[in-house]
């Protein structure tokens, strides 16, 4: 956090970075943290509860031993998928009404600046249709809900994928070539993943 401190404000000391980074990790831990908690409160609301939350490196995954279990309805895979998004984009909302109301280059701003940025991450990203994250779910589930088998919606997933991840292919190239390292790095990733998903090496599990 401290890099990107200084990567948007190159003139502050290592003392102000610091402090910055202090102060705006804990949005970003928090917006993650709880993103995976409201999984886990709306799959407790709706009586299916998650199997486990395991913690890697300080960051919370969300467990579900039997992805496919008949015990769930279709309606209940979505509710506990849309959990996670409902909760980032509220998040967000607020974020930017923090940032509107805050002084320009106080910490204030700098904290609802980062939340903005993490939430607006964590609540369109996680509704991509890729297996593992929310969006592979909704969709897998909402076709099983109007008539498709479990395989029947995850080889539609697997031809979706394959589409997703040529647009994002062509996203991530234009935002390296504007600068946007970060963001064309991350939609690389995304890409491969979802080409993954599309080619059969990669399926969901847990």
């Amino acid at each position: 956090m401290s890099w990107i401190a200084g990567k948007t404000r190159p003139d502050r000391n290592l003392g102000e970075k610091m402090r910055i980074a202090t102060f705006t990790m804990p949005a970003v831990l928090g917006s993650e943290w709880g993103h995976n908690l409201a999984h886990a409160a709306a799959a407790s609301w709706i009586g299916k509860p998650m199997d486990a939350i395991r913690i890697t490196w300080g960051m919370p995954l969300c467990v579900y031993y039997d992805i496919n279990d008949d015990s769930v309805t279709p309606r209940q895979h979505i509710l506990r998928a849309i959990g996670g998004p409902l909760f980032s984009s509220m998040l967000l909302l607020i974020s930017i009404a923090v940032r509107r109301f805050s002084p320009k280059d106080s910490l204030s701003r700098d904290v609802a600046n980062v939340s903005v940025a993490t939430n607006a991450f964590l609540s369109t990203v996680s509704l991509l249709p890729i297996p593992g994250i929310d969006g592979g779910p909704i969709l897998k589930w909402s076709l099983v809900e109007r008539g498709r088998t479990v395989e029947e919606a995850d080889q539609v997933i697997r031809k979706v994928d394959g589409g997703l991840g040529i647009a994002l292919s062509f996203f991530s190239g234009a935002a390296i070539s504007r600068g946007r390292r970060v963001i064309g790095l991350l939609s690389a990733m995304l890409a491969v993943l979802s080409f993954g998903v599309a080619l059969g090496w990669i399926r969901e599990q847990e």
